[in-house]
């Protein structure tokens, strides 16, 4: 797709090739043509990341012909609706921190990170509705946060000018593709297998697995459950993924046994603080799980007796899209907050797959 620019307040004598002599000057080289109109032009650039560049050097900062030029992207009226981005994001600021601040002005459907070679974050946001994305991009147009201002566009939501939603249909395959193994071709939204993905210290695995298999076929056989552990990936990492995948209620079940002897486990090696519960969810799906103003989240906490984190923005990658929710308590709290959390995260995902159908 196109990353079309819009470069306004620009003088009269200015020419197309002033423009292109000017983006060539700083390294940002313009290969389609210019479309020069009184005051303003448009231009093309086949990457966003050159998009991000072009505004990020050159609007408000640089003088052509004695005006300070504008460059954003061009969005016609009709494509400015959900989308906006935001870059100039601190490096360091926390997701859970992003989150809240997005969510102060509506439902955030999406939140996906533009992978720059600035210092500072971009992300591309998506609002449930139009009205909430204006808001956000008034209220956060300019926002100081640790001497870093941040900068917002619109950009384009070609959604509203396709009747079937792309973004959405791309998100729920994305999350499907993650988590794989969808039961034998039932359709129906209540066969959809959505497992529970957690990340399990090490050193615990031996322990879960149990001598000669015993433990954890003994927990499969109870909660009717299949239970991968995925020991061959991250080698030499501390944790390890495990995928549960069952019924709710037997996913929950498998889980809570997880959790009892991970814990009967430290308290023998006397590793005696509490193990945190660490579930991993798609990208997509989080925005839903914290709720607006983090409502959702802050009422799973209460209601649980846990205190629950979400890993920040920039451990996701292209190739990790996954955030990982911490949950501490006991075992009981955190057993208990996993069936809320699922409840939330299964739901968003079964909204994004009926989108997709």
């Amino acid at each position: 797709m196109m990353n079309k620019l819009y470069i306004g307040n620009l003088s009269p004598a200015v020419t197309a090739d002033d423009l292109r002599q000017l983006f060539g000057d700083r390294k940002l080289p313009l290969a389609g043509q210019v479309l020069l109109k009184s005051g303003y032009a448009f231009v093309d650039y086949p990457d966003q990341n050159w998009a991000i560049r072009a505004i990020e050097t050159l609007s408000g900062k640089v003088e052509l012909h004695g005006k300070i030029m504008e460059v954003d992207y061009s969005v016609s009226k009709k494509l400015r609706s959900r989308k906006i981005q935001i870059r100039n994001i601190p490096p360091h600021l926390q997701w859970e921190v992003l989150d809240g601040l997005l969510a102060q002005y509506g439902t955030v459907e999406n939140v996906e990170q533009v992978n720059t070679d600035t210092e500072t974050a971009v992300v591309n946001v998506t609002y449930a509705t139009r009205e909430e994305a204006k808001i956000a991009i008034e209220k956060l147009s300019g926002h100081q946060f640790e001497n870093y201002s941040f900068k917002i566009s619109y950009i384009p939501d070609e959604e509203v000018s396709s009747p079937s939603p792309p973004q959405r249909a791309q998100r729920g395959d994305h999350s499907s593709r993650e988590q794989g193994h969808a039961p034998g071709g039932s359709s129906q939204a209540r066969q959809i297998d959505f497992p529970l993905r957690i990340l399990v210290p090490t050193q615990f695995v031996g322990a879960i697995i149990g001598k000669e298999g015993l433990t954890i076929k003994n927990i499969t056989k109870q909660t009717q459950s299949r239970v991968d552990i995925h020991r061959k990936e991250n080698s030499g990492a501390a944790e390890k993924p495990v995928t549960i995948h069952a019924t709710p209620e037997g996913t929950s079940e498998a889980c809570r046994m997880i959790l009892e002897i991970m814990q009967k486990e430290a308290d023998e090696t006397k590793l005696a603080e509490e193990i945190p519960l660490k579930i991993l969810a798609h990208n997509g799906l989080v925005g839903r799980l914290i709720g607006k103003e983090g409502r959702n989240l802050k009422k799973i906490e209460h209601e649980t007796g846990t205190k629950i984190t979400i890993s920040s923005l920039q451990d996701l990658s292209i190739y990790n899209p996954e955030r990982t929710i911490t949950v501490k308590g006991t075992v009981e709290a955190c057993a208990n907050a996993e069936v809320e959390i699922m409840k939330k995260l299964r739901e968003a995902f079964e909204n994004d797959m009926l989108a997709v159908n």
